[in-house]
């Protein structure tokens, strides 16, 4: 193994610590790991022997002042935001006691303007510490469309409300020990109790979904699954989606799809727990062949882009959507989701630098398809790095963060490297041919379920910008 082989190897391995690690010290100010704003699920969770009934918080909103609301959604789609469907987001105030303490902390409400448009299901998620709702900006397009509600729920990373607006935030606290039963609690209220915001609308299924550290936050409550229920004593969530998180989880009476990427599948962080249909193991793995840790095409914080190599545009939401409306489907109408092929693993870096067997192209062989691996004009690799110099302009996040948020963002995402006219053209012959055979792969993937019909276009969009 060359020396720089050597480096990758532990760069990676650092990388993969960042799904239970902290943030950057921008994103730490006002508790540790586990404390008051800290990284929230670092605290084991101490449950009752036997299931009980969570007690409901008290709610109030929707909240108008002092002053503005965080944003903690700021990296959708251009031209593609909760004004573009006809969408409101709607924050409230949830107060309680959980782990003998009293918490309050907000929830932030994101649903079709009109109720008449909500589709019954509900996509709940924490609020990631570093302050994104990541994983409702990792499937915006498809759950608005969709009609489905996203509820952020705010368990850690509190320096980002008080940072922006203390007089609104000032008497918040959430400890790490609280976090999976504020989670419950929040879960119950929505579900039954009769002072929701969501009463009266007909909910008829929640999951839980989260992305790298808020993967963490979810897999650390799946232990409360069946021991923290709603006061009619059923489970709060329906189903699971952790995403950027390869380890072994636990089982649960619930269905559960996981999604690493690559960079976990390169470190070879990635579980061999099978496929499962049966009440109690009800599972599925996606590894979307090409998709980093973060993503970077919509991510306000990598634009100027601060690495090293051209960050990777793979549409991380085109995929991550994908598995949640199979996740949808097997929950709410028992549809039970395609299994799929897991990406293919050499554990030899000496022939092409990656644990991960690849194809001519340098791009993974295996793991869930799409055009920009099947009909490729460019290979994706993972770890990008960060650049020896900040971009001029650098977004807010660099600009607080400096050169180890570059480092550290990078190092969690993908690089491009677009292949020249010489290759496209030995490949296709022409662009024509080439958008006939992106075409007719985008048909049989939307026919098998591996894609969308809302990002069609965009998906279409990207072949016909290729540069022949």
């Amino acid at each position: 193994m060359t020396a720089k082989n050597r480096l990758e190897m532990m760069i990676a391995l650092l990388v993969a610590m960042w799904i239970v690690a902290p943030e950057p010290a921008a994103a730490q100010q006002g508790g540790g790991r586990g404390g008051r704003g800290g990284f929230g699920g670092g605290a084991a969770v101490n449950l009752p022997a036997n299931p009980v009934a969570v007690p409901l918080p008290t709610i109030t909103g929707p909240v108008s002042g002092p002053g503005t609301p965080y944003e903690s959604v700021q990296s959708l789609p251009a031209g593609r935001n909760l004004a573009h469907y006809d969408y409101e987001a709607l924050e409230y105030f949830v107060s309680g006691t959980a782990a003998d303490e009293a918490y309050k902390t907000r929830i932030v409400i994101r649903k079709p303007r009109s109720n008449d448009d909500f589709s019954g299901l509900v996509l709940a998620e924490a609020m990631h510490p570093s302050g994104s709702a990541h994983m409702f900006e990792y499937t915006s397009e498809y759950s608005m469309s969709s009609g489905h509600i996203a509820v952020e729920i705010v368990v850690s990373g509190l320096q980002n409300l008080t940072g922006h607006n203390e007089a609104r935030y000032a008497d918040f606290s959430v400890s790490g020990a609280q976090t999976a039963e504020v989670l419950a609690q929040v879960g119950a209220l929505l579900r039954e109790g009769s002072g929701s915001p969501l009463a009266g609308l007909g909910v008829r299924k929640m999951i839980l979904a989260g992305t790298s550290a808020t993967s963490a936050i979810l897999v650390q409550f799946l232990p409360a699954h069946g021991i923290y229920l709603t006061p009619s004593m059923q489970p709060v969530f329906d189903g699971y989606m952790p995403e950027a998180n390869g380890g072994t989880i636990q089982q649960v009476d619930a269905p559960l799809i996981q999604i690493p990427t690559m960079n976990e599948v390169r470190n070879g962080n990635v579980t061999t727990r099978q496929d499962g249909d049966q009440p109690g193991d009800q599972f599925r793995l996606y590894e979307f062949t090409g998709m980093g840790h973060v993503d970077s095409r919509d991510s306000v914080r990598t634009k100027p882009n601060p690495c090293a190599s051209p960050t990777s545009q793979f549409p991380v939401q085109a995929y991550v959507a994908v598995a949640l409306r199979h996740l949808f489907n097997w929950v709410d109408a028992g549809i039970v989701p395609p299994r799929a092929n897991r990406v293919l693993i050499d554990r030899n870096t000496d022939n092409d630098g990656s644990l991960m067997a690849l194809d001519t192209h340098g791009n993974p062989i295996g793991g869930v398809r799409s055009p920009y691996v099947d009909a490729p004009v460019a290979q994706y690799g993972v770890p990008n790095t960060g650049a020896d110099t900040l971009p001029p302009n650098p977004s807010a996040y660099m600009a607080a963060n400096g050169l180890a948020g570059a480092r550290q963002i990078c190092g969690l995402g993908a690089y491009q490297v677009a292949f020249s006219r010489e290759k496209l053209r030995d490949l296709y012959g022409s662009k024509q041919e080439y958008l006939r055979q992106v075409e007719a792969r985008l048909d049989e993937l939307e026919a098998a379920g591996w894609s969308l019909p809302v990002y069609r276009d965009m998906i279409l969009a990207d072949a016909r910008a290729v540069d022949f």
